[in-house]
């Protein structure tokens, strides 16, 4: 298993998916800018509460996105030409930098945020996720955890990818099924047979179910296997006979619904099938040539510049937090600061892609042959 496919061909570029990455960082931004230990600076109650009630699960959605998207992308573009070794190479390349980056300035200027000091080196080697400790498993800069699901997710691609190709055609619907069933199965098992007390202050979970739920990284290879499976599926011919704007309205449907169940399904299960529509339909769109607003220019570059923000922006909040000084606003100069942050970290994380990702990448790719400087991936990075 030296290389990743055996066939030649590339696969045409995915631009809508590069463009769904924006909205998903944007959810992600908005649920933490409504938590008022990182902003929600509304100093009517009633509409800080809207705001918290609004976007409470957009988190979770926004993750599971990214999680299935990633599982989709990395087997639609697999290079047979690129070995393990190269691939594991140019993932470390694609998410340390910015992580790195962003560890020192959270070192250096806002300490202060981090409850545990033994969660820096942990967090630093990204397996921080791997510990039951909440002040272990979410510090440092918080949205950091993800990227430790990702690192196993990147290690194991490989292996699991010799497997998801394994699976006959006609059975790809049926294992992707079969990766439900287990995500709904694993869930319940949390539910039943984890302790639910002492109950976390924030959420309605214990400290060890919200870890499990939620952070311990085995437990989303689910979503992103799923997003495998999916891309195996579009490979194989299938074709998803919804279109992209029915899949949208799936995925907003499924968000409303998240309200009605308890906490911990509304996590990843219910928004779980949705999400795979949704990313499929938008591949399809542009197999089939069609210009949306998703594959527009602006939209295709926010969204390649998606991961520095998503990386950037919790610095952002909590240091707008620490100059406000607990002060609140009026809903307008409120809107007004949200929406400052949301363009600071898109600007901040500009930079970042700029000067630290492409970098790298670009010395990554020249490292291995000149003829491939320009040669960028042929669908978003994860």
């Amino acid at each position: 298993m030296n290389h990743l496919l055996t066939n030649t061909s590339r696969p045409p570029n995915l631009h809508s998916l590069t463009g769904m990455r924006i909205f998903a960082a944007v959810l992600v931004f908005l649920f933490h800018a409504s938590l008022s230990k990182m902003l929600n600076p509304f100093q009517d109650e009633q509409v800080a509460n809207y705001y918290a009630v609004f976007f409470k699960n957009a988190g979770w959605l926004g993750v599971s996105f990214f999680f299935i998207l990633s599982g989709f992308v990395l087997t639609w573009s697999a290079n047979p030409n690129q070995t393990n070794g190269r691939f594991w190479l140019k993932r470390l390349g694609k998410i340390f930098p910015n992580h790195i980056v962003t560890w020192f300035v959270m070192l250096i200027f806002f300490n202060d945020f981090v409850k545990d000091s033994s969660a820096w080196l942990p967090n630093l080697f990204l397996v921080s996720s791997w510990s039951s400790n909440i002040d272990i498993f979410v510090s440092v800069n918080q949205p950091s955890w993800t990227l430790c699901s990702e690192l196993l997710f990147y290690i194991l691609f490989p292996f699991v990818f010799f497997l998801v190709r394994k699976i006959p055609n006609d059975l790809l619907l049926y294992a992707l099924f079969g990766i439900f069933v287990g995500l709904v199965l694993t869930q319940l098992a949390i539910s039943q047979f984890v302790s639910s007390t002492p109950q976390l202050q924030e959420w309605p979970l214990s400290e060890k179910q919200w870890w499990l739920s939620y952070n311990f990284p085995p437990f989303r290879l689910y979503e992103f296997i799923a997003g495998m499976i999916m891309a195996r599926l579009l490979q194989a011919g299938w074709r998803l006979k919804l279109s992209l704007p029915t899949c949208s309205f799936l995925v907003l449907g499924s968000y409303i619904v998240t309200y009605f169940l308890p906490f911990q399904y509304s996590l990843n299960l219910v928004t779980f099938l949705p999400l795979c529509l949704l990313i499929s339909a938008g591949a399809q769109s542009d197999l089939a040539g069609r210009k949306t607003i998703l594959n527009a220019s602006l939209t295709v570059w926010l969204g390649e510049v998606s991961f520095g923000m998503y990386m950037v922006h919790y610095i952002v909040l909590i240091a707008a937090k620490k100059i406000m000084g607990g002060e609140l606003y009026s809903t307008a100069s409120s809107l007004i600061i949200i929406f400052m942050c949301l363009c600071s970290s898109l600007f901040v994380g500009f930079l970042l892609h700029r000067y630290i990702e492409m970098p790298v990448m670009y010395r990554l790719n020249i490292s291995k042959n000149k003829s491939l400087i320009h040669q960028s991936e042929s669908t978003p990075e994860s």
